[in-house]
């Protein structure tokens, strides 16, 4: 068979939709003649319906691409191209427990950052390397795209402990680049070069070029004075403290308001946990809302609503 086969591990995951809007958005450059979406039996109909929607997608865009909804991850790797990872371990009941437990002392449980971070890392590294040894011994030729959180944390692990070939992936760079692109009205964000450090949910933008000058301070100012397109669509609006940006010289990305910011957060966290519930648990009912219209909708019907909660740009994370 011609053409790439992919492996999505996670493949009942909402952010699978608009992986898929990638692929196809950009079928010319890699045709794609299988997508394999791989789940466990938790995720059983998360990944059917996720599969019908590809499906119609696919036939929509009048491409042919075979796609296989299966709980086999033997199966789905051999002979993989790419393999796309974004599971999460546990599934949401584990990131609401991480919430709660750190919030019962004192503490942030956000899935990336701090007490819960490291709880997600607990539980997702050893399941990465099981992946990673999977594809050594079934497609040892195959890239490893990995978005499965904490990013940083289990894309070391597995450069450190596997031989596979594997790149961390964030869309929140591409999100703060666009964001400037904003402010700065430019027509074209590939004329802003930002200088980022950091990884992940760790970031800062340390340096706007645009034509050839510079305009982080410009930026700065746009941010303190209340214009703030870089924070991500699933991030409630908020602003920094004017004297921080002042301070720092730079702008971090907005999930860097768990430290600079904390007990504000802790406060609003804790308000909300007592309660409509925490993040979690705000996702996992926002999901299953969407799952059961997705199942006979079409994506471009159901799209805005599944961004509602996701950052945008999927299709176009950069490594990290």
């Amino acid at each position: 068979m011609s053409g790439l086969k992919i492996v999505v591990i996670g493949g009942g995951s909402s952010y699978t939709p608009e992986l898929i809007e990638g692929l196809l958005n950009r079928y010319h450059e890699m045709p794609v003649a299988s997508l394999w979406l791989v789940d466990i039996e938790e995720g059983k109909e998360k990944v059917e319906i996720i599969a019908g929607l590809a499906r119609r997608m696919i036939a929509k865009a009048g491409l042919t691409i075979e796609v296989v909804a299966t709980l086999d991850r033997e199966s789905a790797l051999r002979d993989a191209d790419f393999v796309c990872s974004q599971f999460r371990a546990g599934c949401l009941d584990a990131r609401i427990s991480d919430e709660r437990i750190s919030l019962k002392y004192g503490l942030i449980g956000q899935e990336t950052n701090g007490l819960g971070g490291f709880a997600n890392a607990c539980r997702t590294i050893p399941i990465a390397l099981e992946i990673a040894a999977d594809m050594e011994r079934l497609c040892p030729d195959a890239w490893l795209l990995n978005f499965t959180n904490p990013s940083g944390m289990v894309t070391e692990a597995i450069l450190r402990h596997s031989r596979i070939k594997a790149v961390g992936l964030c869309n929140v760079p591409v999100i703060m680049q666009k964001g400037i692109t904003t402010l700065l009205q430019c027509a074209d964000e590939k004329e802003v070069v930002m200088q980022v450090a950091g990884l992940n949910h760790f970031i800062f933008v340390r340096q706007i070029l645009h034509k050839g000058k510079e305009w982080l301070p410009e930026v700065i100012a746009e941010i303190n004075a209340g214009r703030d397109p870089l924070v991500p669509r699933n991030i409630p609006p908020f602003r920094w403290p004017s004297h921080l940006l002042q301070g720092l010289g730079m702008i971090p990305c907005a999930y860097l308001r768990y430290y600079y910011m904390k007990d504000d957060l802790l406060r609003q966290e804790l308000a909300e946990a007592g309660g409509e519930g925490t993040r979690g648990k705000w996702l996992s009912s926002w999901k299953k809302s969407c799952l059961t219209s997705t199942a006979t909708r079409t994506w471009q019907s159901n799209r805005r609503r599944w961004k509602g909660a996701a950052a945008s740009t999927i299709p176009r994370r950069p490594a990290s």
